[in-house]
Order: C-alpha cells, then structure tokens, then sequence
C-alpha cells in the first residue's frame, strides 16, 4: 500500500512530486562521465574478436599462426584455448515448458563457436595485443576454414521440413512449443462470436542502437584468484552471479562486476556476451588486464537484437461488440543461440499484455520458439510487452470498421471499469487500480480529437493524407525481486544510498533522493547514489521491466524507517529521554529531528548522526551509527497504462510518412519526478515511431546482414518529431510503498499502435486495411500503388 506517513510536500522543494533536474547531467554535460571505454588500468592490453562472415557451416580448422607472428600480439585464442579449464556456458534462464508439459530445450552457448557457426558475427576466435591497431591487424591474420552450409533467417522458414538444422537436438529448428490458454473454450467462444476478425502482424526485427557500444575491461588478480569485470550492464549483483554460477563456475565471491556510466540499454546490456569470458581469461594467462571496445559494425552484428515476430491474431465479439476472446498464433525468431530470456517476449510477455486494459474473458498464445541463422533476439525496451498492446489495437481498429463501429466506442465498451478492481485478468494478473475510459477521454480532449477535420482539409489541401490513431495501452511490469536498500552516514556530511537496480541512462541519482529526502528528512544535496560495484550489494534486481523505482524506491522507504527507529534510540540517550517519548518529524525545511514529545528540545538527523559516531564511552545499547543494510522483499507487478492520440501526414507520391501531432495522458501512479517520467515517456514514443516507419533488419538468403551500419538502418531523428504532449492521470498503485507504476517502456506501448493505426486510417481511402511495420517510404508507395492498381 502506497504509504500514508508522507510529509506535507508543500514544504519539500526537493521532495516526491517535484520536477528536480538529473543529478546526473552536469557531470555528463561537462564530460566528467566515466563510461567503460574511459578506463585505462595501467599495463592494459587489447582484445579484438574474429567473427564468422558465414552464417551457417561447419568449422574445419583455425589458423592463428600468422596472427601470432604479428607485431605487437601477444596471445591468439580459441574455443580449444578455452578447453579444460572448467568454464560453462551461457544458457535460457527461464523455466518454461512446451505445450505438452516437457521443459524448454535449452542450448548451451560456449564463449568462442567450436564446431559451426550459426549467425554472421559469431565469434570463433579472438587476439589479444599490445595495441588495439596490434589486435586488429592479428585478428585480420586469422584465418578460419568454413564449410559453409544453407541457412535460413525467418522464424516461420526455419519450421519448414526442408530447413537447414541448426543442431541435432532441436527437430525443425524448435526449442519451445509454448502454449496458454484453454483451446475448448477459446475455440467454442469463436464458434459463438457475432464477428471475428483476423489479422496477419510482423513484428519487425531492430538493432538496440545504444548510443555507447559493449565495452568491458577483464582483470585477474592471482593472490586471490578473483575475476574483476569492468562493464556496461543493467545490474551488477545479476551478472555477477551469472558470470560465477553459469561461465566461470567459481564461487560467487571471487567475481567483482563494476559498472561506471551506460551509455544506453534497452535490455541489451542485461546479461553475459561470449567477450566477457575471452577477457577474463586472457587477463589470467597473460597477466594483465585486457580491454575490448566493440565498433559501430560489431555491435549491429553481435549485440542482442529485439523483437522479430510473425503473427496471426484472432479476435473474436458477440453482437453488443463485447470482445469473448483472443488468439495469437505466432513464430518468435530466437537467432541462432537461446539468449538469456530470449522466449520471454514471444511467450508469457504476450500473455500477459495482449490482455491491455480490456476486460477479455479468454486468450489463448501459441508460440513456436525457433531457433534460425540470425543474431540472437533478446529483450529490447518493453520486451513483448508493447507487442502484446500492439496486436489487440490493430485488431480492434479492423474489427470496428468491420462492423461499422466507431473504435472509440469499442474501447469503451471494452474497458476494465473502475468499479472492478482488483480486477483478476484471464491470464493471472491482478490489476489494482485505474480508469481507463477517462485516461481515454482525456486523451481525446488533449488532442482535440474533434478538430480532426479540419486539419485533414488542410492537409488535403497540400496534397497530403492525413489520418489520426489511437493507441491505448496497459502493460504488466517485472515483478520486483529482491532490492537492496542500504542507507550510510558517511563521515563528510554526506548520505550514500546503496542500490541493486542501475541507472544505464534513465538518470536514478534525483527520484532516490527524492524519496529519501521526503522520508528521512536528509538534505537532498547530501545525498549520493552508488549502485554499480557487486562487492557492496547482498541483493539486487537489477534495471529492467519499469521496476526500479518500485523496487528500490520501496527499498529506500524500508530502510528509512529502519533509520529512524535506530534514530530514535540514539536521540533518546542524546536527549536523556525514553525512547517511547522520540518523535520523529521534519522542521520547516524539511528536514528531519527527532524531538521529545511536547518540548522544543530536539536534534537534527544530520547532527544525531556525527554524534554518535564520536561519541565516547557509548552504552552498549546505543548504535554506533544510524547506517542501515536493508533488503526490500517482492511485491506484486504494477500496470501502468495510458492512450496516445498520434497524427500522421503521407506523401501518396513518395510514400513519406512524417508524424505530426502526438499526445499521450498516461496513468503511472504516484510521479516521484515528473520531469524524469516525461521524459521517460519521450524516449519510448521515439523508439516506438523508429520500428514503426524506419528501422528494419534484412538479411539476404545466404544469412548477411544488409542493414549493418547506420547508412543502410535508419534512426528516427529531432527532424522526424513533433512535440510530444504529455499529460497525467494518475491512479496510485495501491501494491507498493510508494504507490508507483513504472514508466520506462510505456512509450514503446502506446506509440506502435497510435502511429500505425494513424498510418492505416490515413491509407484507408484506397482500401488499405492494414500495413506492417516498418512502414518505410518504399512499402508505403508500394502499397498505395498495388491498390491503385487493384
């Protein structure tokens, strides 16, 4: 439950609610940030990885003697180098079982290919120099034997009978048959329905285009025998326990993961790549720290891509338009290894978020994980999520113009009502608050939906077409694991929060300390946020799934409690008073005392600390200090929802497709700082607009990337955008201490749909009832021109 011992916020300048600038930005701005690349440890050497330019063969042999003669190398590595020393291999964490009942089949990927190769860019070999020109020029004198085989890049071909195989114990390229939902019933329920409509949805593969590329620093210290990596990542109590328990089988004691800043993430970042054990290992046997930096080219072929989905999806309503089930039959394209949580997306993320804010009795998911001559697919920003949102719009747009409704009324008709909550979803989760129909109402007043007209005259009239969507959207966030939640006094007058979670972009240092401000009292400028070294943390989730702030927002809130407690022991000897007679408020700055009940004698929190800390000959019940070590437990999944209202203007000449208008009012619970969600909210409309009309993965027949560099994949740029509305209504979370809902990726929910339902309304004067994504110029003009021609 959201807590009811806040302070009057009227009083906080610095306090939850207030749109308090990142701490983070004068320190980047002044380029004072310290990303993996800016590490140099002293006697460092370089690493560069050779990759397979075949997408599918059989390795028959390396050579590496030309590399090692050449200047500068010292060490040419293999998977064979890599042998006998007990290393494992990276691995699908996820306990999902196929349809009749039998665990995923899992693939264990080793660090360096030794048998085939399976994608273009998997490295088999790696050379390690005194320079990094040095290990470029040694990886170049590599020479690796291929046989090379077929391959086949889409998810559906890959199920073919004639495909290549791309291991022996996956029959047809299949590692999950998943499945959910009752088939009897979905299927009597479409035997019932008044109308069904059916659509066929790609959802298109992306590059993760993180402004800072991979990067990571291998250190080995012999006296201990421990492991220190230096690298970008979404939380470093995680990988840790991946690279020890999974990779280097050690005890989790003898790794040390340390992340600085991160230049970008979006799930990319979030588990081990076949690099971090190559520099590992190479800082053992040679002695010295190793540093690799992967170029532009490299990350677009060896950084996890996302999405890639090909499905049908089935909607079925009775005569009053109410919606009795839904159906996703779907192929999710793994690449050509199983990544971390590569079947999350294409599986339960579905599940749960093609449910939306829509009252639908019954869905059922059938999803083939397929594993194909591609870049491995894992997690990109909403991960399935925004998928799920995606498919239930488009289907509800075509089913309203199928049946002669207004889409608007549909949504309505449709919407969860407030009156039901908590409200048990089929599919398991449990929403607890919210009013979508006035989310969606307002929606439509913030974009003056009725002024439509008006401007697609004025469009017309420059020979554009115009047309307007809708994108509503709820999403199920991560569930919080477990958070540490430590709070330390140090000696310099300054408060450090400990966290699990980790800040790659989203700017954490000001909402923590918004939240500890608010609930100890501690001058917001004292406080420092420390959150990636794995030897301080005893827990910790990690960033991903909009769950950090519920997360170690909860956790702050805990472990201030916990020092208050222990404050009101300390200020009870201070004051020579019983404890029972402590009172903790906060002063008319806001900052926190504790005060014997009905006198004016009191003492500062800040004071109270530095005290007892110097304090001589201590009783032995008072506390050394007011630090606290806490670790928040799990708490439900929160659900964030919202409606974006997009425009759009087309070209029917060129088939250019610009956005301009967008609007969105969304429901995130409690806003720690509303500036921060905005702008949240910002980045993940951009990423949705980019898959929507830019960006796009091709592959030739033969497995080569097409679009490997930014001149052949394209970003959406400030050019391309509008103003982004932004507009909250808010319906507190009633799960979590601090009554938020996660804001991280609801831009990506909203935005696919708005943007191409906007697109297909604007089309649909030649009869175009729908469009995949990307909708590039090319396939806009093709379209309009086929139903010219029709």
């Amino acid at each position: 439950m959201p807590d009811s011992n806040m302070p009057d916020l009227s009083r906080l300048k610095f306090g939850v609610g207030q749109a308090v600038p990142r701490q983070e930005d004068p320190i980047l701005l002044q380029g004072r940030g310290r990303y993996t690349d800016d590490i140099s440890l002293p006697g460092e050497l370089y690493a560069v990885m050779v990759r397979s330019p075949y997408a599918h063969g059989v390795i028959k042999g390396i050579e590496t003697a030309a590399a090692k003669e050449t200047p500068g190398v010292l060490g040419v590595f293999t998977g064979a180098d890599l042998e006998g020393h007990g290393y494992g291999a990276m691995r699908c964490v996820l306990p999902l079982k196929n349809a009749d009942g039998s665990p995923l089949k899992n693939i264990e990927r080793p660090s360096l290919a030794m048998d085939k190769v399976r994608f273009v860019g998997d490295p088999v070999a790696f050379v390690v120099a005194e320079t990094k020109q040095a290990a470029r020029d040694g990886a170049e004198a590599v020479f690796v034997d291929i046989d090379v085989l077929p391959a086949v890049t889409e998810a559906s071909a890959a199920a073919a009978a004639d495909a290549p195989q791309l291991y022996d114990h996956l029959p047809g390229n299949l590692c999950l048959d998943f499945h959910h939902g009752d088939t009897e019933k979905v299927a009597a329920a479409f035997a019932a329905a008044a109308h069904v409509t059916k659509l066929s949805i790609r959802n298109n593969r992306v590059v993760v285009c993180a402004m800072e590329p991979r990067s990571a620093i291998g250190e080995f210290d012999a006296e201990t025998g421990r492991y220190i990596l230096h690298v970008g990542s979404q939380g470093v109590f995680g990988l840790k326990g991946q690279m020890a328990n999974d990779v280097l089988k050690v005890p989790p004691e003898k790794v040390r993961i340390l992340t600085g800043n991160v230049g970008g993430s979006f799930g990319m970042k979030a588990s081990a790549y076949p690099e971090y054990l190559c520099l590992l290992h190479a800082a053992k046997v040679l002695g010295k720290p190793v540093k690799w930096t992967d170029e532009r080219t490299g990350s677009f072929l060896s950084d996890s891509h996302g999405r890639d989905h090909e499905v049908d999806a089935e909607l079925a309503l009775d005569a009053n338009g109410r919606a009795l089930a839904v159906r996703l039959t779907a192929y999710a394209n793994m690449g050509g290894y199983l990544a971390t949580v590569a079947p999350l997306m294409g599986t339960g993320n579905f599940v749960k978020n093609v449910q939306s804010n829509y009252a639908t009795p019954l869905i059922e998911v059938n999803t083939k994980c397929l594993v194909t001559n591609t870049t491995p697919v894992s997690a990109y920003r909403g991960a399935g999520r925004p998928e799920g949102n995606y498919f239930f719009e488009r289907l509800l747009e075509q089913a309203a113009k199928e049946t002669g409704r207004s889409a608007i009324e549909l949504r309505r008709i449709n919407h969860i009502r407030p009156d039901a909550f908590p409200f048990k979803a089929s599919t398991g989760s449990v929403y607890d608050s919210g009013d979508f129909s006035a989310v969606l109402d307002q929606a439509l007043k913030a974009a003056d939906w009725d002024g439509f007209a008006a401007r697609k005259a004025e469009s017309k009239a420059r020979g554009k077409l115009r047309g307007r969507g809708i994108g509503n959207f709820l999403e199920c966030t991560a569930p919080p694991m477990k958070e540490q939640g430590e709070i330390r006094f140090e000696e310099d007058g300054t408060v450090t929060i400990i966290t699990g979670t980790l800040d790659y972009g989203q700017g954490h240092w000001s909402p923590f300390a918004q939240v500890l401000h608010t609930h100890l009292g501690v001058p917001f400028e004292s406080i420092r946020l420390v959150q990636g070294d794995s030897d301080l943390l005893i827990a910790g989730g990690g960033t991903g799934g909009s769950k950090s702030l519920m997360a170690s927002g909860a956790a702050i809130v805990e472990a201030a409690q916990l020092v208050i407690e222990k404050g009101r022991t300390a200020a009870a000897h201070m004051l020579e008073a019983a404890v029972a007679d402590i009172e903790f408020d906060r002063d008319g700055k806001g900052l926190g005392r504790f005060t014997i009940a009905g006198t004016d004698r009191s003492i500062g929190i800040m004071e109270l600390a530095q005290r007892i800390r110097t304090a001589n000959n201590p009783p032995p019940d008072l506390p050394t200090s007011l630090d606290v070590r806490h670790v928040f437990g799990e708490a439900p999944q929160a659900y964030p929802n919202g409606c974006h209202v997009c425009e759009v203007e087309v070209e029917p000449e060129t088939g250019h497709t610009e956005v301009v208008r967008y609007m969105s009012v969304n429901d995130f619970g409690v806003i720690v700082n509303p500036l921060m969600v905005a702008g949240q909210a910002h980045g993940g409309i951009v990423q949705g607009i980019g898959q929507a009309l830019m960006e796009r993965v091709a592959y030739s027949e033969e497995g080569q990337l097409l679009s490997g560099s930014y001149q052949d994949y394209c970003l959406p740029r400030a050019g391309d955008l509008p103003d982004f509305g932004f507009v909250s209504h808010p319906s507190p979370c009633t799960t979590n201490p601090l009554g938020a809902k996660g804001c991280g990726e609801a831009g990506c929910a909203g935005s696919l749909p708005a943007v191409m339902n906007a697109l297909v309304d604007a089309l649909s004067e030649f009869g175009i009832n729908h469009i995949d994504m990307p909708a590039t110029p090319e396939i806009v003009w093709r379209a309009i021109s086929e139903a010219k021609a029709a």
